[in-house]
């Protein structure tokens, strides 16, 4: 995998995933990091996940690459350099512990190997990203959907926001939200992200 630097992400930013935890819907894009050592490749092996921390949660994204430093009025054709698919895996009891005390999500969502990323693919434009979805399957049996048009905060509105509140320079990626489907990971399951009909990449989870 190439070099990624900073690593943002993006809460809530589907309308029917944000219901089905039980959260409104945010008035401006909810944005947190992973350390860059939480991505792991999904090339058909066994990732290792923490054990007795309570539930591991899947969210399958897609995931914008950064070319260049940002500038106010840069166009996202014009900062993309290329995509991917990722899991942005979730420590579910430990976030509802920190929720509750208000305290940040790092323990929750920065821990090792909680980014696993497909190999990436050109980017040639925002109609291509349109065109098609991607999904998830787990052991075969699709759990996700989602297509950037769903989006609250489509990809423009996500670089403008993180250009310009943290900064965004070349290698920095984005993950940019997951559709309604979460659930929890077992022991050994078997995880499969597809563009459209394509798949892009997977692995085996192990606690």
């Amino acid at each position: 995998m190439s070099v990624i630097k900073n690593m943002y992400a993006v809460g809530r930013n589907y309308t029917l995933h944000a219901a089905e935890l039980g959260n409104a819907v945010p008035e401006s894009p909810l944005i947190f990091m992973k350390p860059s050592h939480a991505a792991v490749l999904m090339d058909g092996g066994t990732v290792q996940l923490p054990d007795r921390l309570g539930s591991v949660h899947y969210e399958a994204e897609l995931v914008i690459r950064i070319a260049r430093t940002y500038e106010p009025g840069a166009k996202a054709e014009e900062l993309i350099s290329d995509f991917a698919l990722g899991l942005d895996l979730t420590l579910r009891d430990v976030q509802a512990e920190l929720k509750a005390k208000q305290l940040p999500w790092l323990k929750a969502k920065g821990f090792k190997n909680s980014a696993p990323i497909t190999p990436f693919l050109r980017f040639e434009g925002l109609p291509q990203l349109a065109a098609a979805s991607f999904s998830l399957k787990i052991n075969g049996e699709e759990r996700q959907r989602g297509n950037i048009r769903d989006m609250i905060f489509d990809l423009q509105t996500l670089i403008d926001h993180i250009g310009l509140h943290y900064g965004l320079g070349e290698g920095d990626v984005i993950f940019t939200g997951t559709p309604a489907g979460v659930g929890q990971i077992s022991d050994q399951d078997e995880m499969e992200l597809y563009w459209g009909e394509t798949l892009l990449g997977s692995c085996r989870f192990a606690f």
